[in-house]
């Protein structure tokens, strides 16, 4: 059974950089297990930060502008058409981590054959996978416009500022109901001990379900974004959330 993490934010919260914390945490945990990055941010920064420049995406299966690696096979119909494109896009960063990137999202209104045809392709593609980390854009309205799939845990992702605790609380409302079923609750970033004080009134202000504090991290790698100080404080707080915990993804 696929176990699904949503990470959302504001751009600039540290989304990216939690997203790949959280890869390397799995791949030490469960490193027999596959996992897929599914990339739901515009800005595709997690590709690049894995020095990928991934210009082939979801929306481009969707829109037809698409370069295929291969010839199109005769005789799909158009369902087995979108499934076969999804793994002509998928970028292996190696044996047991894919990524994947969507790009563009058209409306839940539309009533497109197409809207459909991803939906039931994505959901299919994801299924495939023991772990699957969502990059997501904002909030979970985007990811679900795209698919519509249960979300184990959605962490968003905050910085220690009342205008970011205010944008978190939006957050929080808009994916109340993408993410019925699921653990929702935010993860302050950025950190700093002497902010602590301030971090715990402004939260008290907005109630928001605080699942985890990661420090600021002033060494952190800007182009990777891997910082072992971030994985270390999300490991303090992984028992709280609704993920594997045991040798086995129990």
């Amino acid at each position: 059974m696929t176990t699904t993490l949503a990470i959302t934010g504001k751009s600039g919260s540290g989304k990216t950089t939690v997203t790949k914390a959280f890869m390397n945490i799995f791949k030490e945990m469960f490193p027999e297990k596959s996992i897929l990055l599914f990339d739901n941010d515009l800005t595709s920064e997690l590709g690049h930060s894995f020095g990928h420049d991934i210009r082939n995406t979801i929306y481009g299966i969707r829109s037809g502008k698409h370069e295929y690696k291969t010839g199109i096979p005769e005789n799909m119909s158009k369902q087995e058409f979108v499934e076969w494109a999804l793994e002509d896009i998928v970028v292996s960063l190696d044996d047991n981590v894919d990524i994947i990137v969507s790009w563009l999202v058209p409306s839940k209104d539309c009533r497109c054959p197409i809207t459909g045809q991803i939906n039931d392709a994505v959901k299919k593609f994801i299924n495939r996978y023991d772990i699957v980390i969502f990059d997501c854009e904002f909030d979970l309205k985007y990811l679900n416009q795209l698919v519509d799939i249960e979300i184990d845990t959605t962490l968003i992702v905050a910085n220690p500022t009342e205008e970011s605790a205010h944008l978190a609380k939006r957050i929080e409302e808009f994916s109340a109901k993408y993410a019925a079923g699921g653990q929702l609750g935010v993860v302050i970033n950025k950190a700093e001990n002497t902010e602590m004080y301030k971090i715990s009134e402004i939260l008290k202000k907005y109630d928001l379900d605080v699942l985890g504090v990661i420090p600021y991290d002033k060494d952190i790698e800007i182009v990777t974004r891997n910082s072992a100080k971030i994985q270390d404080s999300i490991k303090q707080f992984y028992f709280r959330l609704n993920l594997p915990q045991g040798e086995n993804g129990k």
